[in-house]
């Protein structure tokens, strides 16, 4: 009976088709069947290579920043579609005292016209003409003007009002239709996100115990020399920059998140993702910031990475996908990827975009 173990064989196999499957362009991911040794073997399976296993942690790491951006997407577009509700919502109470107005200035109007046709609707020189007491008419001609020139006034309100309803319709079918792209944006992100993961869990579920502990260290090793270089450029030679009061708030938020899980498009208080994270440790501070990492680094002022000081926000890789937040001595705070939890770890331990100040 063949062993529930793989072979050596197998083992190589396994994974190096798992890769070059992962990796080849516009392939669907499909879980690699390993072929059956057909001799029995009862020694124990060699470990994967050390190349293909780096090559493997390359791959995972190009998943999980693949479903990082995606979850970027899907916030922006779930931030959109809140934003968008609460303006249609706002366009509807503004649509609902428009016609209100304008049933009022009708009804002012109606009562104007059948006044006009009580006097029978005639000419000042005739009804001088007619008049017992010129001098009351003048008067009541001079009243007459006045009530005219109300008249035309109310009409003219009459006619900004109508246009301002009609104005407050089109904007709310403006609203509802980019309210549905924003709900079809979310969905194709939400399945990007799952469809990213799930590749890299799938990856992941090739590995034996022992090859996940190689991998996590291999990890580990590639942060270590990455914090170790940027520490050694002498970035932070004399910086010494020292937490706004808000800043100490916000990072006393984000450390005690620690321990807690990733999970894309979440905000606390549970689990977070990373713009989650930064986003509520400002929000706790008194600052209403970006909710996105994209929009933290478009939006929020920008200082040099030798300035940072705790509480700012580092930014990482070009697509500035991914944030975490400056907590001093070379060190952040941040959520790093779904089955990891918030952690402190190196600034430099990832390729640094650069780095905002939300309270600058």
């Amino acid at each position: 009976m063949v062993s529930g173990k793989r072979s050596p064989t197998t083992a190589a196999m396994a994974l190096v088709c798992a890769v070059t499957v992962l990796g080849a362009p516009g392939a669907a991911f499909a879980a690699t069947t390993a072929p059956t040794d057909p001799t029995p073997s009862s020694s124990s399976p060699a470990p994967v290579s050390a190349k293909d296993l780096e090559e493997v942690r390359r791959k995972l790491e190009k998943l999980y920043h693949d479903a990082a951006v995606a979850t970027d997407a899907y916030n922006a577009a779930e931030e959109e579609t809140e934003a968008q509700s609460a303006r249609i919502a706002e366009l509807a109470r503004a649509i609902a005292t428009g016609q209100a107005r304008l049933d009022g200035l009708k009804d002012r109007a109606g009562a104007a016209a059948r006044a006009q046709y009580r006097t029978g609707g005639l000419p000042d020189e005739a009804r001088l003409a007619l008049s017992e007491d010129p001098e009351a008419f003048l008067d009541g001609a001079e009243r007459t003007r006045r009530g005219q020139r109300a008249t035309k006034d109310l009409l003219d309100e009459l006619a900004r009002a109508q246009e301002d309803l009609r104005q407050y319709s089109r904007d709310a079918s403006a609203q509802w239709r980019r309210l549905e792209a924003d709900r079809k944006a979310k969905a194709e992100a939400k399945k990007e996100v799952k469809k990213q993961i799930a590749a890299a869990r799938e990856l992941e579920s090739q590995l034996e115990e022992e090859e996940k502990e190689r991998l996590a260290k291999l990890e580990r090793e590639a942060a270590r020399k990455a914090q170790a270089a940027w520490l050694d450029s002498g970035v932070l030679d004399g910086a010494a920059g020292e937490a706004s009061t808000r800043g100490e708030k916000a990072v006393a938020y984000a450390m005690a998140q620690t321990g807690k899980p990733y999970e894309w498009g979440a905000e606390g208080p549970r689990t977070y993702d990373c713009s989650g994270l930064t986003s509520q440790a400002w929000a706790a501070a008194g600052l209403v910031i970006p909710r996105t990492s994209q929009e933290q680094w478009r939006q929020l002022p920008r200082v040099d990475v030798e300035d940072m000081r705790p509480g700012d926000l580092v930014i990482y890789n070009s697509d500035a996908s991914h944030v975490a937040m400056y907590i001093g001595e070379g060190s952040m705070v941040h959520a790093p990827r779904p089955g990891r939890t918030v952690t402190v770890a190196g600034a430099g331990s990832m390729p640094i975009l650069g780095v905002v100040r939300p309270d600058k």
